[in-house]
């Protein structure tokens, strides 16, 4: 973006701008890039069309101006540039675009190898996100904390492309978060599917309309180390236990596993035991007595009480439970349990802003998933939102952000309102 490179090559490539250069002879160069230097070896071409730069000169140039070095020999490089463009009748303002064209171009451009390693990344990634979203998103929990998005917006957005997400489970569940057809676990803590069952690459049905990827039959099962406190070892010592036999209940779990009272607790709050007949708050009645068992002391001699009728939980509550212990809400979104106030006050369904004219003003609200404020964008704060039907772009201005400081930097949830504006499918 600060070498005014981003912009001009998408323009380009999707034909929305022609295709220029800077002088006849840099088009050789830059031919195949759209009239757009990308790559580093570029810079040294340049240098040797336009100034008569050997290729040791070029490279000696990419590093000095890169490197920031000192300022006697950039001046000297920068002259020898000079006259070899006056010996191909370059001078004047042409000549200083073409010098500010590689100094700002040095401070980004990489070697075209690594450019091409990225862009495979970028395919393989897109290419598993479109035909085995199930398993792209294991891959990614089991790869957390990691880049740029949390579990809960990787789940949110596997879910909205059909995939299903289940919560972590003391029957199913191994130590990270795996696969699961027809209620059964089908990957080992070393892969996700085992060689005999492949999955099925998704084909539109007649009621797909391109929305709904999904692989056939699988489902994305939390791990249990994804849960407050647990540990990868303490899941893999349940996972032990679990294959010895199965677990008779908390108490057993509790003995077995060398579990204490934090652990159960977190367990139970994420809904692990329901398979084992004991609901949440059942559960949590029972974590501190049943952490009291210990394999060298006598089963059933801890001293439990019979949890009373406690009352079941709403949705808004358990979805909150399982934010709190494992970040994700495997098959609900906070949002939505706001959802009927907020369109009573204006809101409109992120999803739905596609479907609204641009350039008139809307509200929006949802959970803030990052801020970004990058240095070459003059003070302007990018944010972005999420609620339980897709993800919005916020674009906040130095002054709007500082008359609302505040709220904007500190709140989880905003409600914004703001000119919609639509580019190429991404809403602002």
């Amino acid at each position: 973006i600060q070498g005014d490179a981003v912009h001009p090559y998408l323009r380009r490539r999707s034909g929305q701008e022609p295709i220029t250069y800077p002088h006849p002879l840099v088009e050789p160069v830059l031919r195949r890039t759209l009239g757009v230097p990308l790559f580093q070896e570029q810079l040294m071409q340049i240098a040797s069309a336009v100034g008569g730069f050997s290729a040791a000169d070029g490279d000696e140039l990419r590093r000095a101006i890169g490197s920031k070095r000192s300022r006697e020999r950039m001046a000297e490089l920068r002259d020898r540039l000079f006259e070899g463009m006056e010996g191909n009748g370059i001078v004047g303002e042409l000549a200083e675009s073409i010098w500010r064209r590689i100094e700002a171009f040095a401070g980004f451009g990489f070697a075209e190898s690594h450019s091409l390693a990225f862009g495979k990344l970028v395919y393989a990634s897109s290419w598993l996100k479109l035909h085995h979203p199930a398993a792209f998103l294991a891959g990614l929990l089991r790869a957390q904390p990691m880049g740029f998005w949390s579990g809960q917006t990787l789940s949110a957005d596997a879910r909205r492309h059909g995939v299903e997400v289940l919560g972590p489970d003391l029957v199913r569940s191994v130590a990270m978060a795996d696969l699961e057809r027809s209620g059964e676990r089908v990957g080992g803590d070393d892969a996700c599917l085992e060689p005999h069952q492949p999955v099925v690459p998704w084909e539109p049905g007649p009621n797909d309309h391109g929305r709904h990827r999904r692989d056939r039959g699988f489902a994305v099962r939390l791990g249990l180390s994804s849960v407050a406190h647990v540990g990868v070892d303490d899941a893999e010592r349940i996972v032990a236990a679990r294959a010895q036999s199965p677990f008779a209940g908390i108490d057993d779990v509790a003995r077995r596993a060398r579990l204490d009272r934090r652990q159960l607790e977190s367990l139970a709050t994420a809904g692990a035991f329901e398979s084992l007949g004991l609901e949440r708050r059942q559960a949590l009645w029972l974590a501190a007595p049943a952490s009291t068992e210990r394999e060298d002391q006598l089963e059933g001699t801890s001293v439990t009480v019979q949890p009373p009728l406690l009352p079941i939980l709403s949705e808004a509550e358990q979805t909150a439970l399982d934010i709190w212990a494992t970040g994700v809400s495997p098959d609900d979104h906070p949002v939505r349990h706001a959802r009927a106030a907020l369109e009573a006050s204006g809101v409109v369904p992120i999803a739905r802003l596609t479907e609204l004219e641009p350039g008139r003003r809307r509200w929006a609200a949802g959970i803030v998933t990052h801020r970004q404020r990058p240095q070459t964008a003059q003070g302007v704060t990018f944010m972005n939102l999420e609620d339980e039907t897709g993800m919005l772009n916020v674009v906040c201005s130095v002054g709007l952000w500082k008359r609302y400081r505040s709220v904007a930097k500190h709140s989880a949830a905003l409600k914004v309102r703001g000119i919609l504006q639509h580019s190429q499918g991404v809403v602002t």
